[in-house]
C-alpha cells in the first residue's frame, strides 16, 4: 500500500518575465511542477482512501509565497501547487488523508543547471531584487527533515499547511 507520496520534483525557468517566456517554457515548467505532482497524486488516492488515510507532502517553493523569487512560469506553477496542496487538504481530511507543502528557499541543488538565465539581461536585477535577503543558503538534508516530519505521525494535526524552510525569507 501507499502511506506517504512526496511530490518533491522540479525545475527552475528561465527567469522571464510573462511577456518573454516561450510556449515550450511556459509549458515544460508547468508539466514537471504542477502537473506532474497532480497526476501522481490522483494516482495515489485510491491507494490512501483505501489504506484509510496518509499523508501527501508537496515541495512548493518561496516563489510560491511572493511575486518575485522567480520567474513568470515557475511561480505560477508553485503558487499552484500551494493550491493543490490547500484543496486535497480540506477535500480528503475526512478520510484521513493529511496535504502539506513545505516552501523552499534557497537550497544547494542543481535545479538551475539545465536552465539558462541572461546573466548580462537578468543577473544583477536578480540577484538585487530576488536573493538579497535570502540569507544561508539551505541543504537538501533539511529540507528532508521537513517533509519526513509532515509525513510523520508526529504531524498528525498538520493538514493544509504550507511550511517555509527557507533560513526565514519569508519573514523579510
Amino acid at each position: 500500500g501507499i502511506d506517504v507520496l512526496v511530490n518533491n520534483a522540479g525545475v527552475m525557468d528561465s527567469m522571464s518575465a510573462a511577456a518573454d517566456v516561450t510556449d515550450a517554457e511556459w509549458e515544460r515548467v508547468l508539466r514537471i511542477n504542477l502537473t506532474a505532482p497532480f497526476l501522481l497524486t490522483r494516482a495515489a488516492l485510491p491507494h490512501l482512501i483505501a489504506a484509510g488515510g496518509g499523508a501527501i507532502v508537496n515541495t512548493a517553493s518561496e516563489a510560491a509565497l511572493r511575486g518575485s523569487a522567480a520567474g513568470a512560469a515557475y511561480t505560477v506553477s508553485k503558487h499552484g501547487v500551494l493550491g493543490l496542496t490547500r484543496s486535497l487538504a480540506v477535500m480528503y481530511r475526512d478520510q484521513g488523508i493529511r496535504a502539506n507543502a513545505i516552501a523552499p528557499g534557497g537550497t544547494a541543488t542543481a535545479i538551475t543547471a539545465d536552465v539558462h538565465i541572461d546573466r548580462e539581461a537578468h543577473g544583477p536585477a536578480v540577484i538585487g531584487r530576488h536573493f538579497v535577503n535570502m540569507g544561508r543558503i539551505c541543504e537538501p538534508e533539511e529540507q528532508a527533515a521537513a517533509i519526513v516530519y509532515l509525513a510523520s505521525d508526529a504531524a498528525s494535526g498538520v493538514n493544509g499547511v504550507i511550511l517555509p524552510v527557507d533560513n526565514a525569507w519569508a519573514a523579510v
